[in-house]
């Protein structure tokens, strides 16, 4: 198979429905529950700190508030950026490849951050997807607690459920806060994961062929 890649923009709009690009959650004056700010100062309390003091008064609110919108992805059915799709392609029916995205995340085991790119294919069968669609599918599962293995086998099996293209792959690539942060306090260190679907997990060629594009020979 000759792999090529295509920018595929003018098929489907970044602009999309849902009003703008990001699908940020407004979470600047949404109210907060008094036993979560409870627990907040709690833990402010137990790691040493005075919840009293000036800097500290208003913070519990503030962490409330990001929390809420770091875990956005929980109230996001990712699958829905992938509903409208497009068949008037010109017959193009080789590998459509978004490269490098960025994101971030939190582990479930210590809420630490997770930050890296992603690098998301796939080899339509009969239709194609808006390249800003595949960016939305990552972000709505990495704004949850997550394992990065995990993660990168949700994208994968989103993206093979809803398009149902011959092949899908996705490799991410991230560090960790709970290994950069605490523990070990290891920086510098990246992990990988990939998930391989149809084509790309069946044909070696091919699989070769988009690692290849996604500058992993």
């Amino acid at each position: 198979m000759n792999v090529m890649v295509r920018n595929l923009c003018p098929v489907g709009d970044d602009h999309d429905d849902h009003g703008h690009d990001g699908d940020v959650l407004e979470t600047g004056k949404l109210p907060v529950p008094d036993n979560v700010l409870d627990a907040i100062r709690t833990l402010i309390a137990w790691s040493g700190d005075d919840v009293t003091r000036e800097g500290l008064l208003d913070t519990p609110k503030r962490v409330a508030r990001a929390w809420k919108e770091y875990c956005s992805g929980y109230a996001a059915d990712p699958g829905l950026h992938l509903s409208r799709t497009f068949e008037e392609v010109g017959g193009y029916d080789e590998v459509v490849l978004l490269k490098d995205i960025p994101f971030q995340s939190h582990c479930e085991h210590h809420m630490a951050p997770i930050t890296g790119t992603a690098s998301i294919a796939y080899l339509p069968r009969d239709r194609v997807v808006g390249i800003s669609k595949l960016a939305r599918v990552l972000h709505g599962f990495a704004q949850r607690l997550q394992v990065q293995e995990r993660l990168t086998a949700e994208v994968a099996q989103c993206i093979q459920d809803h398009l149902q293209p011959r092949g899908v792959a996705v490799v991410i690539e991230a560090q960790h806060g709970c290994m950069t942060g605490r523990g070990v306090r290891t920086h510098g260190v990246t992990m990988v994961t990939s998930r391989m679907l149809g084509v790309f997990l069946d044909d070696p060629r091919s699989r070769r062929e988009v690692l290849s594009l996604m500058g992993r020979p």
